[in-house]
């Protein structure tokens, strides 16, 4: 994936802005670019764009939106930021926190008022970290369904998407002006594009093997759940024309992809009284940090599965997203109305199954400490029926990334603007931090909406000036 020189080559087609990678980030970003009167076009490796966003559960959090204020929930740019440095332990960018945090409500209200895209808000439970009601998603929670809505918003825009075209080549100055690019098609021919600004929205790199080895290998041997064209094309292009990058350890792991049905488990069972025991019938991990750092725990089990049990009251909450009803529909839910049964359907040890109910029960009481630090006096004791499913834990996609300004213009090492790169999504420096433990629900998206717009506003600006 070289950068090719740009000084005497000619272009077969030209465009005002390119944008690669047609996943959500991509999209907005062409929307926000043909709705400010400029010419974009997007550049998609697939022959149907899905990306990352397809796989995802639609859960954007956004602060100070009409929908919330319509329904009560007090929130804001402050609170979402210190949410995130808290979740990130300090050792993410404040600053870029503040900056998508500010721009995450406006941009959510353009996505419901201009695109007309249908959005709801969810209540009756906190993700991890999350100290309002602030992730807006579609009717099902569905990523299919959000991408859904926003091919139809490009439609309706008429806005250029060219699919299966994979961009293998970008032309450049020597001072990191991008001029072009160079897309091959699956039966070898190609084309090459120019541009005045470009947009990479092309996502990480969880599906190179090699990268994930390097950067975070306590996940190379992890099941995948991500999209396979994240190759890390757009740090690597970054990184040749001059660009920083931050933050290469940072991830979104999952604690609960079904196995081996292979669909994802609703988080909100571990939050609402849940637990997660090994092999052995035995708890190994606080569940209620947050579903990215228990990928690892569970991996680490034998086997590398755990199993998650909860109750009717999760349940029901798990049936508003369609993910949980795939696990339903395939037979990953066992159900049970005693411990004794649990046993039976799961294969665990039921004396030691008894001694983790009996355990979880005294920590409610108060009468010893979690052994993991868990409080479970914010949850209400399990009642039957009782549900039981086997997981692993699975990278959902990568955080680190390039480095940008406010505005999503790739930044120098020295901290100087690339003169018309622009980063979004998976491809720019997260808000994670540099580990696993540092995603806060909701941060893939929040990242690929939010720095979506800002750089489509951005590079249209800059073509116009």
């Amino acid at each position: 994936m070289p950068i090719l020189p740009a000084d005497g080559q000619t272009f077969e087609t030209e465009t005002d802005v390119a944008v690669i990678g047609a996943g959500a980030c991509g999209l907005i970003a062409a929307l926000s670019i043909k709705e400010a009167g400029v010419e974009v076009l997007v550049l998609e490796r697939d022959d149907t764009p899905t990306g990352s966003s397809t796989l995802s559960t639609a859960l954007i959090p956004a602060a100070g939106t009409k929908l919330q204020a319509s329904l009560g929930v007090e929130d804001s740019a402050e609170i979402l930021t210190k949410d995130l440095i808290a979740k990130a332990r300090n050792q993410n960018d404040p600053d870029m926190a503040f900056n998508v945090a500010s721009a995450s409500g406006p941009m959510m209200d353009w996505l419901i008022s201009r695109l007309d895209i249908e959005i709801s808000l969810v209540q009756g439970f906190l993700y991890p970290g999350q100290s309002a009601y602030r992730l807006h998603t579609t009717p099902n929670r569905s990523g299919a369904e959000l991408m859904a809505a926003l091919l139809a918003a490009t439609l309706k825009a008429d806005v250029d998407i060219i699919t299966s075209a994979i961009v293998t080549d970008l032309f450049a100055d020597e001072d990191g002006t991008v001029r072009g690019l160079r897309i091959t098609r699956p039966d070898g021919a190609t084309e090459d594009i120019g541009c005045k600004a470009l947009v990479l929205a092309c996502n990480g790199y969880g599906g190179n093997p090699d990268m994930v080895r390097e950067f975070v290998p306590e996940m190379a041997d992890a099941t995948y759940f991500g999209h396979v064209g994240n190759k890390g094309d757009a740090v690597k292009w970054g990184v040749e024309l001059g660009a920083a990058v931050a933050d290469m350890g940072g991830y979104q792991g999952h604690g609960a992809v079904t196995h081996p049905h292979g669909t994802l488990l609703f988080w909100g069972v571990m939050t609402e009284g849940g637990f997660q025991v090994n092999l052995q019938g035995k708890r190994f991990s606080n569940e209620v940090r947050g579903y990215s750092e228990q990928a690892v725990d569970v991996i680490n089990q034998a086997d590398h599965v755990a199993w998650s049990i909860y109750d009717e009251g999760a349940h029901e909450l798990g049936l508003q997203f369609i993910d949980y009803r795939d696990g339903l529909e395939v037979g990953a839910m066992k159900t049970a109305n005693t411990i004794e049964e649990i046993a039976e359907v799961t294969g665990l040890s039921l004396d030691a199954l008894k001694e983790t109910f009996a355990d979880i029960a005294a920590v409610r009481a108060g009468k010893k400490k979690d052994d993991f630090g868990r409080d479970f006096s914010t949850s209400e004791t399990l009642e039957p029926p009782y549900y039981a499913v086997r997981v692993t834990g699975a990278l959902f996609h990568t955080q680190g990334g390039l480095v940008i300004d406010n505005n999503a213009q790739v930044l120098r090492e020295d901290g100087t603007q690339m003169p018309n790169l622009f980063a979004g999504g998976g491809a720019a420096r997260g808000l994670s931090g540099p580990s696993r433990w540092g995603y806060l629900t909701g941060n893939g998206l929040l990242t690929a909406t939010t720095l979506g717009r800002l750089a489509g506003l951005a590079s249209a600006e800059l073509v116009k000036s």
